[in-house]
């Protein structure tokens, strides 16, 4: 009974720092191909498969953008507070903005503004929201709020609020979120699927199957990308590949798609050559996050 435990505890470990880095993989290698078209990318690359850098930003190879520092200000403010504060982590990506990072989207420094202004942690609904900026962020949240399954919805929203306040925007987050957790539980594939289907049923705008080709910053287009690139391959490799390679908002897309690849394939499923190209801080900090995620609650 024990050595079961402790093999359940270990794949769990090793699914939750596949969710982490799967998303910053998917980050460093949609980058490079952000904001192109799906035969742009064709012409330039043929198949877009390396880590490279460059893009419209400009990185080094297997550095990352906003989609996932902002996840690792949301790790830090989860584990600062043990658990889901709206100030704190409001604080520290206030914080973060501060740094003048690389990226950082308009919503985000909408939201942001407003909170610095008038210390509101709520952003009210708005049309306009329904952009990723949330989502790209969520995968903390599903690892934290593991050990305390009746929080996740109120953690995920909770986070989405600070700066995207939309129904589709909290859509998503759940579903995602819960999808993490279905494959950090080692639950069957169809049950993780069963989710998705779910979500489209109660908003067709994520609709995934078929897939209509468009990969832009809407949060109906992200999700629908990201999972139809997971639903259609069997490894994490051949679905941020697939993924990347439709264009459009690439970063975040290649982010949702990683953190749900790779809490499915786990950190032994991730490609060692995009491993070994990853920015070493910025790995380093997301294996030893996952690890302390997994204990609150």
């Amino acid at each position: 009974m024990r050595s079961s435990s402790a093999g359940t505890k270990a794949l769990r470990l090793d699914r939750a720092r596949g969710c982490l880095l799967g998303a910053a993989l998917g980050d460093a290698l949609g980058a490079t191909v952000e904001f192109m078209s799906r035969s742009e990318i064709k012409a330039r690359y043929g198949v877009h498969k390396k880590i490279i850098g460059g893009g419209w930003l400009y990185l080094k190879p297997g550095y990352v953008t906003d989609d996932t520092q902002m996840s690792i200000c949301v790790a830090r403010s989860l584990l600062k507070c043990g658990g889901f504060d709206a100030v704190d982590m409001a604080d520290t990506f206030v914080e973060w903005m501060r740094t003048g990072p690389v990226d950082i989207g308009s919503t985000v420094a909408q939201g942001l503004r407003r909170y610095i202004a008038k210390g509101s942690v709520a952003a009210k609904e708005c049309q306009w929201h329904g952009g990723n900026g949330a989502l790209m962020r969520v995968a903390p949240i599903a690892i934290a709020a593991l050990g305390c399954p009746d929080s996740l919805e109120g953690w995920a929203v909770g986070q989405a609020h600070i700066t995207h306040n939309h129904p589709l925007s909290d859509a998503v987050c759940v579903a995602v979120s819960r999808m993490i957790q279905s494959a950090l539980s080692e639950k069957p594939l169809l049950d993780l699927l069963e989710i998705a289907h779910e979500l489209v049923r109660e908003h067709p705008e994520f609709t995934f199957r078929p897939y209509d080709g468009k990969a832009g910053g809407f949060v109906g287009e992200t999700f629908a990308t990201a999972f139809s690139s997971f639903y259609n391959t069997d490894n994490f490799e051949d679905c941020l590949v697939e993924c990347v390679n439709k264009g459009g908002d690439a970063d975040t897309t290649g982010a949702v798609a990683g953190m749900v690849a790779g809490a499915w394939y786990g950190a032994r499923g991730l490609p060692k050559k995009w491993l070994n190209k990853l920015e070493r801080n910025t790995k380093k900090e997301l294996i030893g996050l996952a690890e302390a995620l997994l204990e609150i609650g």
